[in-house]
């Protein structure tokens, strides 16, 4: 497996080839890497699965992002904290595509950090679309309404401040695509919450459902960790929905309402 090492005293980035990993890292080959989106913190994380080669020649043969999502991910990356939780180029070019597919009229995300994600879905919306995104960052603000105001979807973005677990209830919606990507402890609240506000033939999509590769290892229980096991096993066994679950990046669960 590969993992991405990110030393906060050498502000770089740093690749290590091993299927297990323990000790000192210093104690361990390393290679340079060109992943530059984990958060300022001395850690380990498997959030790449496939060799930097592969992600790269995919990268070079998908659609660009957009001038305004390059400078969200710019930004994020030198002036936001943990940017690691942005969608970046790859997984936003999915979420577009996924929209386009769709071509949804409404649409809601839980989990909005910095816009990009919601940027990319929303170039898939229809005409009279509108996009619903929550969160509960209030210091992320007005550099998210900075950057919807500067789309071309400004006027169909409605972006609140505010606990998803208590605004969904509020939302006299029918979903066409839901993304979950928020706390992780709430996926399953989250997901209960909407699956009956999503039409037949709709999606909710949740990130991070492979969680670093960490829901394979037995010894580990965090919450967190639990929560996403228990959220795949959910989606999986639901007979309201069929699922599909892609290793990108760290894992997209795609659920279709039947």
């Amino acid at each position: 497996m590969l993992w991405d090492f990110f030393s906060k005293k050498s502000k770089k980035c740093w690749r290590i080839s091993e299927t297990v990993i323990s000790g000192n890292v210093s104690d361990t080959k390393v290679e340079k890497s060109s992943v530059f989106y984990l958060s300022p913190k001395r850690y380990l994380c498997a959030m790449n699965f496939l060799p930097n080669e592969i992600m790269n020649y995919a990268e070079l043969h998908t659609d660009s992002e957009s001038p305004l999502l390059e400078k969200i991910k710019r930004e994020t990356h030198l002036e936001v904290l943990q940017p690691r939780m942005l969608s970046g180029p790859f997984q936003g070019r999915f979420l577009s595509f996924i929209s386009h597919l769709v071509k949804p009229r409404r649409i809601l995300e839980i989990g909005t950090y910095t816009g990009y994600s919601a940027l990319c879905l929303a170039e898939g919306m229809v005409e009279d679309g509108k996009l619903i995104t929550l969160d509960v960052n209030e210091e992320l603000e007005h550099r998210v309404r900075g950057y919807f105001e500067a789309s071309p979807w400004r006027d169909r973005i409605d972006y609140r401040i505010a606990d998803a677990s208590n605004e969904i209830p509020k939302l006299d919606e029918t979903w066409d695509l839901v993304f979950i990507d928020a706390d992780k402890k709430n996926y399953v609240n989250y997901f209960h919450l909407v699956i009956n506000r999503v039409r037949s033939g709709g999606l909710i999509l949740a990130d991070n459902v492979l969680w670093s590769g960490k829901v394979l290892d037995e010894n580990t229980t965090d919450r967190e960790t639990q929560t996403m096991r228990e959220y795949n096993e959910l989606i999986h066994s639901d007979d309201r929905v069929d699922n599909l679950l892609l290793p990108i990046r760290d894992g997209i669960m795609i659920a279709r309402k039947k």
